[in-house]
């Protein structure tokens, strides 16, 4: 079971890394990725792409100084494309009758795949779990955060508060002693009156 899911991962892992270029589409970078092209011809392709799309591999080999129906082959064997189309010419340099050590290196290329893809894997895995821990602390953190600006508002209208009381306390005294002014104004008056008698 494990080897038929390593086989799985590994087919997925190759297919991704064959994915097809169109060279309509494709950044100079990406062209550069294509076995057999390289700076110059992908400056080349970009600077022909400026005057129109290629429309097939026809007009891509017209337009492109450099390239023929052989090397024409050989991007299209790369995974180039031409408005999604492979390149249906000339087949690129026919294989040599003696396939079997290729085929057993082959084999190994592929035994070496899926333990690859296993590590990346791995390395994916690890990548979602460190995220989630970040992410557990960054919660924590505005959590904090959070209480600590609570308990900074709570304190500022406490003070708020006290202040509040403290001014009206006063303003009551004020007013208490207005009013004991007032009485005794008021009690002085008869007294006032009758000295004056």
């Amino acid at each position: 079971m494990l080897k038929k899911i390593l086989a799985l991962v590994a087919m997925l892992y190759a297919a991704a890394a064959f994915a097809a270029v169109d060279v309509n589409k494709a950044t100079a970078a990406e062209l550069d990725g294509i076995k057999g092209i390289g700076p110059g011809i992908s400056a080349k392709i970009v600077d022909e792409r400026k005057k129109g799309n290629f429309k097939d591999w026809n007009d891509f080999i017209d337009r492109v100084k450099g390239i023929g129906e052989t090397n024409a082959a050989k991007f299209s064997a790369e995974g180039m494309t031409v408005n999604g189309a492979g390149f249906k010419g000339v087949s690129a340099a026919p294989a040599k009758k003696d396939e079997k050590p290729a085929a057993k290196a082959e084999e190994k290329k592929a035994d070496a795949k899926p333990a690859a893809a296993a590590k990346e894997e791995k390395k994916a895995d690890a990548k979602p779990a460190a995220a989630a821990k970040d992410e557990k602390k960054d919660a924590k953190a505005d959590d904090k955060k959070a209480k600590d600006d609570a308990k900074a508002k709570a304190a500022e209208e406490k003070k708020a508060k006290a202040e509040e009381a403290k001014a009206k306390k006063e303003a009551d005294k004020k007013a208490k002693d207005e009013k004991k002014d007032d009485k005794k104004a008021e009690a002085a008056k008869p007294a006032a009156s009758a000295a004056k008698k």
